[in-house]
């Protein structure tokens, strides 16, 4: 794989290695997201983009600007460029069908009906992991209607969570939901375009999160689920642990962490106890008094 000197750079505008690694170090530290030679051609491509959708000279201009613009609303922006987001419904079901069958049989021992059930999606992209969630517990827990269950979404990027509130999706993100969950929760809207019944829209609480900003995840705690996939693998170890010490405060203690089937929170925290189900594995935030 060719280094940084080699890679292909977009035609124009030029970003020298000097001007990649300061650039780096600043997004780094903003969003704790780690990126490397590999995605250089990816990084130099947005980041041309940006300087010419503002009409600057060049991408030290446009540094500048992005360092020291006091609404933030650039680094916002670049942010959504930034960040990767495809995803589908019942992604990964394996892990609904533990949730259902073996961790919230486990928490609702310690709650009596009509107790809060907070269950944590971030990053939700543009929503079919929280929608999933709640479309599960609908369809497959026999006990849903018997517990006040709170989902809150989140994610880094403003436009996903946009397109995650009104809730329209295409065909391929459909694709592996039965036809008759289709029927009772969506509305066809287009010929290639499905939108969530308006009362399943407005029972997700969308919110926008960095988990690398303690201002922001300090509001989001005492939840019983937290479902993190397919996130940390885009962080380097630092940033692994201060986001899996983020997910543990924001747990309730004996609430359980999800996270991607290439993810493992043993090789980034010992804070959790690893708990194996028929299903899955997940992650448990030990109860009180009782050691990871």
């Amino acid at each position: 794989m060719p280094g940084p000197q080699t890679m292909p750079q977009p035609q124009g505008i030029a970003i020298s290695d000097e001007d990649f690694a300061r650039f780096q170090e600043f997004f780094y530290r903003k969003t704790g997201i780690s990126f490397d030679a590999k995605k250089r051609y990816f990084v130099d491509k947005r980041l041309v983009d940006r300087v010419e959708a503002l009409k600057l000279r060049d991408f030290r201009e446009y540094f500048t600007h992005l360092r020291f613009q006091v609404s933030g609303e650039e680094v916002q922006t670049l942010i959504n460029a930034m960040t990767v987001n495809e995803t589908y419904f019942y992604r990964e079901e394996y892990q609904f069908r533990c949730l259902v069958q073996s961790i919230l049989p486990e928490l609702v021992r310690r709650k009596a009906a009509g107790e809060r059930l907070r269950i944590w999606s971030i990053p939700c992209s543009t929503g079919e992991e929280p929608y999933s969630l709640a479309l599960y517990l609908l369809e497959h827990w026999e006990h849903v209607d018997r517990f006040d269950i709170e989902i809150v979404a989140s994610d880094i990027d403003t436009k996903v969570l946009e397109a995650a509130r009104q809730g329209r999706y295409g065909e391929r993100a459909l694709q592996y939901l039965p036809q008759a969950t289709r029927r009772r929760f969506f509305t066809r809207v287009a010929e290639d375009a499905y939108q969530i019944i308006d009362d399943l829209r407005s029972s997700i609480e969308f919110t926008t999160v960095n988990l690398n900003d303690p201002l922001q995840t300090r509001r989001h705690r005492d939840f019983d689920v937290v479902f993190c996939r397919n996130l940390l693998i885009y962080f380097d170890d630092l940033s692994r642990r201060q986001a899996a010490d983020t997910i543990f405060d924001a747990l309730q203690p004996g609430g359980f962490c999800c996270l991607g089937h290439s993810e493992s929170m043993s090789r980034i925290s010992p804070l959790f106890r690893v708990r194996r189900f028929p299903d899955a594995i997940v992650y448990q935030k030990p109860d009180r008094g009782e050691e990871p």
